[in-house]
């Protein structure tokens, strides 16, 4: 089994910053992408960015020039750097990863339990 903890999440006003991390941890042979999703209320979940083992990386177009994406593979951990947050970037965020296993080396989708980002105006 593997789990994803989330945290740095917290309430702040327009044009601060934060940043969240996410660890992995359990049976973990490897990790393919890692990436950070939004779900704000009402509505869909969407991806605000991934990073690939190798480090290639994609961001939403809402928050591309504002956040950056990073990972320590030694670390099995994932860091999303929020820069001049905006209202509408208020949300849960949810740490994701494609994880091979070490018992059987199969791939499997994981998800962390979410961290409440507040932005307010």
């Amino acid at each position: 089994q593997v789990q994803l903890v989330e945290s740095g999440g917290g309430l702040v006003q327009a044009g601060e910053s934060l940043r969240l991390s996410c660890a992995a941890s359990g049976r973990i042979f490897s990790i393919n992408s890692m990436g950070w999703y939004r779900q704000a209320p009402g509505k869909q979940r969407e991806l605000v960015a991934g990073i690939t083992h190798g480090g290639s990386i994609n961001y939403a177009d809402s928050v591309k020039g504002r956040f950056t994406i990073s990972r320590d593979n030694t670390k099995n951990t994932v860091y999303l750097q929020m820069n001049s947050l905006k209202p509408d970037d208020t949300a849960v965020y949810y740490c994701n990863a494609l994880v091979f296993s070490s018992d059987d080396y199969r791939q499997s989708e994981y998800w962390g339990q979410g961290t409440q980002v507040t932005v307010s105006s």
